[in-house]
């Protein structure tokens, strides 16, 4: 899964202009006058305009940082640590904090979105409190090292050095069990450095955020959804419940393709992880070629930005305004090359610079399916970012109705790409060829259904048992493959002993922490979303839309996203959809694919537990 970048960043090269920034990111003095209303009113302005001074300047850091990184140079992550110090000073000061709770107190005399705007104050605050600023220090210090760690890795498969890329393409690819085995566990060894550096930041985490009043890290995290952790876990596990019949279903097929495509003796109880096409096995979508629909040789001959711009086209037909210039002369969209003398951050992601205007994404655009789908998703991340930057919100609430929305919206949209009628229609396929529409939701099933279990399982038990305390850095690597156990029916290839960290390779663990749940809502709502548009605006099959040109959709879309945080999500949910969260969508969209699982099933031995406990 892809995603938009978080809050607060790093630095690069010190401009002129970054410097003008930095040295307006300080703290003033806040009057009164007016009364209340007035007096918070002045508050918010002038803190927003220093805000933005500091997010700009931090922004820009973590561009560099993320997009240059060099072996055994910490000039990035020095300015990174510099100016995310200076962001910190602002947003956790005690005035701002002492203000923002003062002027709470009476929030029944305020507006909602004076009352939404402070509570964001404090939120922000609550990461980087400088009532604790030793600690904050070495948070950012920790944090700092182990993106560079992280992102600065070889990976090398006998002795050669490889891309992400490259191992996933082999993952997707080789029939070669021993080989896919050596590239899997190639792919684990970065753990092995980022260990340590995951427990010194799980302690740093949680002592930042406790200082104004958070359990720890989760806890704070989730409060951004207005639950509690124990509320959050509790919807998590409804949709692994709900969802678990049809996993089950997918699961025993996969384990029976996947032994007869490996030449296996035996068909195995649980996965072996080196068998499945992604490093986590949190997408199974490419065990399954689709006749007609294989964009990979559609693609192979495409220039890399064509997918860029194709995105940029099908936002435009929905009535959204081309991308500015600067997107395309400030991002970095492609692969690093080669030989250069740096490597780059290889997880794609949105990035909203400077809250106005400033667009950009990361990725590494390749000419195949993948990155069509991924190219579509960024790009749904960065027209919700344009959408809510208007004068109606606040600077403040100009993020998703939640966290999730972003990761709903952007993946809905690279799902209605790949579609076969969005595909005729831009002439990627023959119109009306024949396709086995069984097995087209069966992909989708095994991206989008086999996701739950990981994210809403796996990621966010082991996240929440790591910040909760309720396990130690010697119990790190069992308590991970035991969830990947119990919610994926995933075993590794070998015994992964403790010296290994195999949770620290999910980019999320080290630098988009506690928050990965974040994806699986999305994937529940973006099929109510998705549902929603199919039935109720274009008339259309769920399953083979076209939103292709229709201004009703762009409308629809535009009326959802220009809010941004301006409102309550559950609210939004309900005024848009009419509907509180839920996975019936979801399991409405597969319905048609049960009863055909279970005829491939049938006489076949199910190993996963009938409820899934």
């Amino acid at each position: 899964m892809m995603s938009i970048q978080v809050p607060y960043r790093g630095l690069g090269l010190l401009s002129a202009a970054l410097l003008l920034n930095i040295a307006a990111c300080g703290i003033t003095d806040q009057g009164s006058s007016g009364g209340l209303a007035a007096e918070v009113d002045a508050f918010l302005e002038t803190y927003t305009d220093q805000y933005v001074d500091c997010y700009t300047a931090s922004s820009l850091a973590d561009w560099k940082a993320n997009t240059r990184i060099v072996e055994g140079d910490d000039t990035f992550r020095t300015q990174t640590e510099e100016a995310q110090q200076l962001q910190a000073k602002f947003t956790g000061s005690k005035e701002n904090i002492e203000a923002a709770q003062r002027f709470l107190e009476s929030k029944d005399q305020l507006t909602t979105l004076q009352v939404r705007q402070l509570e964001q104050v404090l939120y922000e605050a609550a990461n980087f409190p400088q009532t604790v600023k030793p600690l904050v220090d070495q948070r950012i210090a920790s944090e700092a090292l182990q993106n560079e760690r992280l992102y600065g890795f070889e990976f090398k498969i006998d002795g050669q050095a490889v891309s992400a890329n490259e191992i996933d393409d082999r993952l997707d690819a080789s029939l070669d069990v021993t080989d896919r085995r050596k590239v899997w566990e190639a792919s684990k060894e970065v753990g092995v450095g980022l260990k340590e550096g995951l427990e010194e930041m799980v302690g740093l985490r949680n002592r930042t955020v406790q200082a104004l009043g958070y359990d720890d890290f989760f806890h704070y995290q989730v409060s951004d959804y207005g639950m509690t952790s124990d509320e959050m876990m509790s919807l998590l596990g409804q949709f692994v419940r709900e969802l678990w019949p049809l996993y089950r279903e997918l699961h025993t097929w996969a384990r029976y393709e996947l032994a007869d495509r490996y030449g296996a003796s035996e068909v195995p109880d649980l996965l072996p992880a080196h068998w499945l096409p992604n490093r986590w096995g949190q997408d199974w979508a490419s065990l399954v070629k689709v006749e007609g629909l294989d964009l990979d040789p559609v693609l192979a001959d495409k220039d890399p930005e064509w997918l860029v711009r194709q995105g940029e086209e099908f936002y435009v037909s929905l009535g959204f305004d081309p991308l500015p210039k600067s997107f395309y002369e400030s991002s970095d969209l492609y692969p690093a090359p080669p030989r250069a003398p740096y490597k780059k951050n290889n997880h794609a992601s949105a990035w909203h610079m400077d809250l106005k205007n400033d667009l950009r994404s990361l990725m590494s655009v390749q000419p195949n399916a993948r990155w069509w789908a991924t190219s579509h998703h960024e790009l749904g991340h960065i027209y919700y970012y344009q959408a809510y930057s208007t004068p109606e919100v606040p600077i403040l609430l100009r993020g998703g109705a939640n966290r999730a929305f972003h990761e709903a919206v952007g993946t809905m949209m690279g799902m209605a790409a790949t579609h076969k009628a969005f595909l005729e229609g831009r002439g990627l396929i023959p119109e009306g060829m024949e396709t086995d529409e069984t097995q087209a939701l069966l992909r989708e099933a095994l991206d989008s259904v086999v996701f739950i279990p990981f994210s809403a399982g796996t990621m966010s038990h082991f996240e929440r048992d790591l910040y909760a305390g309720t396990i130690s850095i010697d119990d790190y690597n069992r308590r991970w493959w035991d969830y990947v156990r119990k919610y994926q029916g995933i075993v590794a290839p070998s015994e992964r002993g403790e010296e290994f960290c195999d949770a620290c390779t999910k980019t999320h663990i080290i630098n988009d922490a506690a928050q990965y749940y974040d994806y699986a809502l999305s994937q529940v709502i973006l099929y109510q979303l998705h549902t929603h548009i199919a039935e109720k605006i274009l008339h259309q099959d769920p399953r083979n839309t076209d939103y292709f040109g229709s201004s009703e959709v762009g409308n629809f879309l535009r009326t959802l996203l220009a809010k941004g945080a301006t409102q309550d999500w559950r609210l939004l949910m309900r005024e848009t959809l009419g509907e509180e969260i839920s996975a019936n969508a979801m399991l409405a969209y597969f319905e048609p694919l049960v009863e055909y699982l279970k005829q491939q099933n049938e006489g076949r031995t199910y190993t996963l537990p009938n409820l899934g406990t």
